[in-house]
């Protein structure tokens, strides 16, 4: 990362409280390769999207539920993403799913969130392998199918790979932003 002065902005919306514990783990690895308090964390049920504006570096995290449905706060504020003024911002995804649950449907919110923010120009870092999962179908693969468009957790059939992953996932966004 060229700047140290720029900050990261990271927004959720958590229902059962595993997307705001994964949020929490993305902060201190990026805390802890870049310096203390270089992310913020909101919860998109108390903080409006409008304030990810003011930031050069986002991370969005979102959960699907049940057959392919987004999590109830992004739900509730979809509408809020298209006015968004995105453009060029630098953007990472995680999302949260059940691949054996709901293997048809494994991670398509974070599908779906990934789509809203191409439509706005936003660039988008640290897509994910998708090696290592047993699903059936996904929105939130690349158009070859070899990778989520973000980190990919499981936490209710792969919690004991959360924070391997996620250390590797951010390690990896450092080594994307430092070459942009």
């Amino acid at each position: 990362m060229t700047d140290p002065a720029l900050k990261i902005g990271l927004f959720y919306g958590s229902t059962t409280c595993y997307t705001e514990m994964a949020a929490e783990k993305i902060k201190a690895a990026l805390d802890e390769l870049l310096g203390e308090n270089t992310v913020d964390i909101h919860n998109i049920k108390d903080v409006p999207l409008s304030q990810a504006q003011a930031y050069d570096i986002l991370i969005f995290g979102i959960s699907t539920w049940d057959f392919g449905e987004l999590q109830e706060d992004w739900e509730s504020h979809w509408d809020d993403i298209r006015p968004l003024q995105l453009k060029g911002k630098i953007v990472a995804l995680y999302g949260l799913g059940d691949q054996l649950g709901y293997a048809d449907w494994y991670q398509d919110a974070l599908g779906m969130l990934h789509d809203e923010l191409q439509v706005l120009g936003c660039q988008c870092i640290g897509y994910w392998p998708n090696q290592g999962y047993e699903f059936s179908a996904s929105k939130a693969l690349t158009s070859d199918k070899s990778q989520f468009v973000g980190l990919a957790l499981d936490d209710e059939n792969q919690f004991d790979q959360t924070d391997e992953r996620i250390g590797r996932w951010t390690a990896q966004l450092i080594d994307e932003l430092s070459a942009l």
